[in-house]
C-alpha cells in the first residue's frame, strides 16, 4: 500500500487525530497535510495539496475531514483525477469504493463518532473496485475540454 494522505480543517482536526492513530496502529504509512490544531483555518489550503499528491501518485488513497465534509469534498472534486466520496456510513464507503473507485474518503467530523469512523475506514480500505460497467462510468467523470 502507498502512503495514505490525510488532511482536515479545524472542525475535522480531532477526527483526523483519531485517523492518524488508527493508521499508526495498523502500521500504515501516511502523510499529514494539516491542519495541525483546532485554530480556525480554510479547508482548501489543505485539500488542494492532498489532491495534488493523490493525482501525482505520491499518496493513495486520501482521507479528508471537515465539519460537514461538504466543503472539503467540493474542493477535492475540483481536481480532475480525484473522486472524493463523502461517507457517513460504512455502506456508503463500500459503494463509493465498489462502484465509484473513490480515491479520497471524506468524513464529516462534526457528525460521526470515532466508532462510526472506524467502521467507515475499515469498509473503505477493504472494498475493491468492481470495474466492469462501473469502469465505463468512472471513465466519463473527468471533464475533457
Amino acid at each position: 500500500m502507498k502512503t495514505i494522505g490525510i488532511c482536515s480543517d479545524h472542525a475535522g482536526f480531532e477526527l483526523k487525530e483519531y485517523v492518524r492513530g488508527w493508521l499508526e496502529a495498523k502500521g500504515w504509512a501516511y502523510k499529514d497535510f494539516g491542519t495541525y490544531s483546532t485554530e480556525s483555518c480554510d479547508y482548501p489550503d489543505f485539500a488542494h495539496p492532498l489532491a495534488l499528491a493523490v493525482e501525482a501518485g505520491e499518496c493513495y488513497p486520501g482521507i479528508a475531514i471537515c465539519g460537514s465534509g461538504e466543503g472539503i469534498s467540493i474542493t477535492l472534486n475540483k481536481h480532475q483525477g480525484i473522486r472524493a466520496a463523502l461517507c457517513w456510513t460504512a455502506e456508503i464507503a463500500h459503494l463509493a469504493r465498489q462502484h465509484n473507485d473513490a480515491n479520497v474518503l471524506v468524513m464529516p467530523g462534526r457528525f460521526i463518532s470515532t466508532e462510526e469512523a472506524d467502521m467507515i475506514m475499515r469498509e473503505f480500505f477493504s472494498t475493491p473496485f468492481e470495474g466492469g460497467r462501473h469502469q465505463r462510468r468512472v471513465d466519463k467523470i473527468p471533464v475533457h475540454l
